[in-house]
């Protein structure tokens, strides 16, 4: 289908100011060939001309832009709710087995077909997503993005030291591996790549530097890893590097630390840290539910906004307990209450759609409703679940319906999902 009309209750965050939102009561988003053309009160396009016959219309329904997540990682599905441990037990106890099954190539292209069709039911239209070190692992999940027309990031994890044998690349390997997948898929359809050196601890110095030198070379990838997560981990790797200033400093002096790097957790960064941080430019990801999972801390979202540091939000599944980014905000929400700041869910819906997009450097593409944006979009339906009804009935402004959702809903709420235009997840009649 060439053009839709889709009415419903609609919201979208035109600007980088998120007090700045345009919500109508009765809104149409007019699709064309896979583009947004217009967003507006649906009175002005009847005004206009357009017959109501020509709309699918969803009055009961909010219309959002697709959903975001930073950072998320496909194989680790599976073992979302493994119980107690925090992050290094949890690497070698949980996700090193489970990765270690992505050998197996079937395995891996089904995990990754499931994956994508998870997010999708979900609301996520866009993901930031880390596969194991395999590199079929990474093929698979782009073949499966492309499938669906997705704008999908992902990287083969690098990972040389530190990690079981059947996991482990090398310096050589996991920069070869990495530029093919770069050739391969980076700028093919609306996928790219992130270098995604795993973290400091399982990436050599010399491995570390490779991957600067593939951000470098193609400069419009991206940079992913994970940063300042946890107090074992930092004290591990304090005795792993016998000249340890900090934490970011090991990335800063390979050349990682640049303006399309994105930085898992930055949860225990000193106040130096978080300065050089916001002179790089690079890009700190909110991983609530994690964090809280994990008990690895709480992350210092006012701080690091006050230093001018951008941030992006993400499930982080498997340690994440759902791939649900409207589950995440409620998370969000309470990890900034244990710090005495209320987040706003204005601010909350925001982060999830042009927020990331804007700080993930694709706020061009995606992110809003503006006119020429790719045309990513999801429909949430209170009605799926009957407290959320009951309670969003209730609400007299769009700021309080969005709370309701960030506490009581999930991906239940998640009635359609489009991509390009095109619906590629729909709830089955109630």
């Amino acid at each position: 289908v060439k053009q839709r009309f889709v009415r419903a209750r609609g919201l979208h965050f035109p600007s980088p100011i998120f007090s700045e939102f345009d919500y109508f009561d009765d809104a149409i988003l007019h699709i064309d060939n896979g583009y947004v053309k217009r967003f507006d009160a649906a009175q002005l396009f009847l005004n206009d001309g357009l017959h109501e016959d020509a709309c699918e219309h969803h009055p009961e329904m909010l219309l959002l832009p697709g959903l975001i997540d930073a950072h998320v990682h496909f194989p680790q599905v599976e073992i979302i709710a493994s119980f107690g441990d925090q992050l290094l037990d949890w690497l070698q106890h949980y996700t090193f087995p489970e990765e270690a099954k992505f050998a197996d190539e079937p395995y891996a292209r089904a995990a990754a077909v499931e994956f994508v069709d998870l997010l999708l039911a979900h609301g996520t239209t866009t993901a930031f997503t880390y596969a194991t070190s395999h590199r079929h692992s990474a093929d698979v999940l782009f073949e499966a993005a492309y499938a669906k027309s997705m704008r999908l990031v992902a990287g083969k994890v690098m990972m040389d030291r530190n990690a079981p044998s059947d996991l482990i690349d090398s310096l050589a390997t996991g920069k070869a591996d990495s530029e093919y997948l770069i050739k391969k898929w980076h700028g093919r359809g609306r996928l790219g790549y992130a270098v995604t050196p795993r973290f400091a601890g399982t990436s050599t110095e010399q491995q570390l530097q490779s991957a600067a030198d593939l951000a470098a070379a193609y400069p419009d990838i991206w940079v992913q890893t994970h940063l300042s997560e946890n107090l074992a981990e930092l004290d591990w790797l304090r005795s792993l590097y016998r000249d340890f200033q900090d934490y970011f400093s090991l990335y800063e002096r390979a050349g990682l630390a640049t303006p399309r790097s994105v930085f898992g957790h930055c949860i225990h960064l000193s106040d130096n840290e978080l300065a050089r941080l916001a002179e790089t430019g690079g890009i700190a990801a909110f991983c609530p539910s994690s964090n809280l999972f994990l008990g690895s801390g709480l992350f210092p979202l006012v701080a690091i906004r006050d230093k001018g540091i951008p941030i992006a939000i993400g499930t982080d599944v498997g340690a994440g307990t759902s791939l649900s980014m409207i589950s995440t905000l409620g998370d969000a929400y309470r990890v900034c209450q244990l710090q005495s700041f209320s987040l706003d869910p204005l601010e909350a819906f925001y982060m999830a759609t042009m927020g990331n997009a804007r700080v993930l450097h694709l706020d061009d593409r995606i992110g809003n409703f503006c006119a020429g944006k790719e045309a990513d979009f999801v429909l949430l339906n209170p009605s799926r679940n009957s407290q959320v009804a009951s309670r969003v009935n209730t609400c007299q402004q769009i700021r309080d319906e969005l709370f309701c959702y960030m506490i009581l809903g999930d991906e239940r709420l998640i009635e359609q999902t489009s991509v390009s235009g095109h619906v590629q997840f729909q709830q089955e009649p109630v």
